[in-house]
């Protein structure tokens, strides 16, 4: 895609839709009439959206939110938060988007790093903003979406009064590298960090978005993650906004999101691990079809084959559930379909070789380089190692971002200068490319277990334990014992095991661990009650607390 056809500015996809399919919905949003409680969706068209965007745009510019003001958006998903990104996008704006699910600590700090100038939020945000002192220091300018309550500055309402229905707004024109927004990471193996996104690094991800996927103008989608849900405008599909609870996809009301997915014929839907799991339990239960879904696209963690299996059911036979791999840094890096996975990838995850991730999508440079936990200054292309050998994941290319925000050490930490030309990403992960070209991925660099003889990967010892029918998920941790770094397995059991069928368990897993070269070395099985999890995928496991009771257990 040229930038003569859509600039550098991801939010001139907006128009352009707006002219194209002016009438078609844009965003679907829930609500309830007061006269009537059952769930009702009201609709805003291409034109709308593009129209109300434009016109938040001046309002923001008549309060100082200008080119390059960094401006916390703390709005719930809907269409506001669609208009208002889009109006930061068109203005030159640095949006900061900060997933509420993290917590009011790592809030507090990821606001502190990003230094805002502005905050929009609603009511609750800005109690919070005041409560927990979010911002303090450089925030200057302040915009509420509904009441005030003596905070201070402007109401987005009042500033709408004062421009014209049919204003027009030309978004500004950023060169490639100018900032575009500060997305702060999950955190879920360490503090948030603030990830620099420039224009050029959004229009890639929706360029290959669309290349991957083949998503096209007219399709619909229900994403279950607002980071996500703001591509859908930019890719011409129709947004469908479930009703939920974003910051706890896990505890979704699959029933909700089915009806959403039926009533509005949707042909994409976006999930976590712990979504999509929901939601195949309960079609399977009531027996339901989705017919019109031509693709479901899972990510933030891997997703279990029989997860995939059982979502799968719920299918037409050409449609499929694709795990993109990538990371905020970058994204999407490679791909698979459910359909290579469970007929193919499964098997060898099973017996303890990764997770297939696919191939690296069009236009990425990804190689594998030596595992390594100090800073490399520069590529060489002697770090790379041969194929089949487990390494350190690097990517190159346009949807790559080039540094964190306030994060010096961490930027020259993931980053490798290239002198031919542009930077490595190291993702921090860690996998292999097999003889076919694809990636497998073996987990977190960060949780890799080094003992004394050998080291332990994370996703290929724990495959072997999770084939257990009584064991919901595992963990591989690292335990100081003796003096010496030891591997641990730490097991959460399926729900409504009985205490007596836990008996033989430790026994069980013993034996598996026996049984293969992965795991051989493993000795120390535990039972938790039940991980700590990151609340947003209800599938990344916090690791490092894990690793802290085993240690209180095995003293």
């Amino acid at each position: 895609m040229s930038d003569t056809v859509f600039s550098y500015n991801i939010a001139a996809h907006l128009p352009k839709m707006a002219a194209l399919q002016p009438d078609i919905p844009a965003i679907h949003v829930p609500c309830r009439s007061k006269q009537n409680t059952e769930l009702s969706y009201r609709s805003y068209s291409f034109a709308d959206l593009n129209r109300h965007s434009d016109r938040i745009a001046l309002a923001l510019e008549a309060i100082g939110i200008q080119r390059g003001i960094r401006t916390v958006l703390m709005v719930k998903p809907g269409f506001d938060f669609f208009a208002l990104t889009f109006a930061l996008f068109k203005v030159g704006a640095v949006p900061v988007l900060i997933d509420p699910g993290m917590g009011t600590k790592n809030l507090k700090a990821c606001l502190q790093e990003a230094e805002p100038h502005a905050f929009i939020g609603i009511p609750q945000a800005h109690a919070a903003r005041l409560l927990f002192g979010w911002g303090k220091p450089s925030l200057r300018i302040l915009l509420t979406l509904g009441p005030r309550f003596g905070w201070g500055g402007s109401r987005l309402q009042d500033l709408l009064q004062t421009v014209p229905a049919a204003a027009n707004y030309q978004p500004v024109e950023p060169a490639a590298d100018e900032t575009a927004a500060i997305l702060f990471t999950s955190g879920s193996t360490g503090v948030p960090k603030g990830v620099i996104y420039s224009h050029a690094n959004f229009v890639a991800q929706v360029d290959a978005l669309r290349q991957v996927y083949d998503i096209q103008p007219g399709e619909v989608d229900v994403p279950t993650f607002p980071l996500f849900a703001l591509f859908a405008p930019a890719l011409g599909m129709t947004a469908v906004i479930p009703q939920m609870d974003f910051t706890r996809p896990g505890s979704v009301d699959p029933e909700k999101i089915i009806s959403a997915i039926v009533q509005f014929r949707a042909t994409t839907m976006f999930g976590s691990p712990a979504l999509i799991r929901r939601v195949a339990d309960y079609g399977l239960e009531k027996q339901i079809q989705l017919p019109t879904l031509k693709r479901a696209i899972s990510a933030g963690a891997p997703v279990p084959a029989a997860v995939l299996k059982r979502f799968s059911q719920l299918l037409p036979s050409a449609s499929e559930i694709f795990t993109p791999y990538g990371a905020t840094e970058a994204l999407p890096v490679c791909s698979v379909g459910s359909r290579m996975i469970l007929d193919e990838t499964a098997a060898a995850t099973d017996q303890g070789q990764g997770v297939c991730v696919g191939w690296p999508v069009d236009g990425l440079g990804l190689e594998i380089i030596a595992i390594s936990d100090t800073p490399i200054a520069q590529w060489d292309d002697g770090l790379k190692i041969a194929d089949g050998q487990v390494g350190e994941i690097v990517v190159q290319g346009m949807q790559v971002t080039h540094s964190y925000y306030n994060r010096l050490d961490s930027t020259r930490l993931a980053k490798i200068e290239d002198v031919a030309g542009g930077f490595f990403h190291r993702m921090g992960d860690l996998g292999y490319r097999d003889e076919q070209g694809r990636i497998w991925f073996c987990g977190r660099k960060s949780q890799r277990v080094v003992c004394a003889r050998e080291t332990l990967f994370t996703i290929p010892c724990e495959a072997l334990f999770n084939c257990h029918r009584l064991v919901r998920r595992s963990a591989l941790v690292g335990v100081e014992i003796a003096g010496e770094q030891q591997p641990v397995i730490c097991v959460e059991l399926e729900k409504g095991t009985k205490r007596s069928q836990r008996s033989d368990l430790i026994g069980d897993l013993q034996k598996i661990a026996e049984s293969s070269p992965v795991t051989r070395s493993i000795r120390h099985f535990l039972i938790h009650p039940e991980f700590p999890v990151d609340i947003r995928h209800n599938a990344k496991i916090f690791r490092e607390k894990l690793a802290r009771w085993a240690h209180q257990e095995l003293r």
